[in-house]
């Protein structure tokens, strides 16, 4: 379940910091994103390689840099898995409010 990657890449602060630094740049290089996140530029490194992993991210050299891309492919399954949890539980929820306005 590629969902199940997705989230366990996403389940970590730094991780989370680090995709909404490309949400907003798009495209940055490694040295850029780990500015000012907290940790060293190879532990940086470290967590921008789980999200590569995870396909949240793609990684591409160019020289001596490398230039990390969002994914928003993987973004949309993660969102879309979650707004099919909330049409279930809506339906759900829907229908004990018939059956409780109907027992009235």
């Amino acid at each position: 379940m590629i969902e199940a990657a997705i989230y366990k890449a996403l389940g970590d602060p730094i991780r989370l910091e680090i995709v909404r630094r490309l949400a907003v740049m798009s495209s940055s290089t490694v040295g850029d994103i780990s500015t000012n996140l907290g940790v060293s530029r190879q532990g940086a490194r470290k967590q921008i390689q789980v999200l590569a992993n995870a396909n949240v991210v793609h990684l591409k050299q160019h020289g001596r840099q490398t230039q990390v891309t969002l994914d928003k492919e993987s973004l949309q399954i993660a969102r879309s898995f979650i707004s099919q949890l909330e049409r279930q539980w809506d339906d759900r929820l829907n229908a004990l409010k018939d059956y409780v306005e109907g027992a009235e």
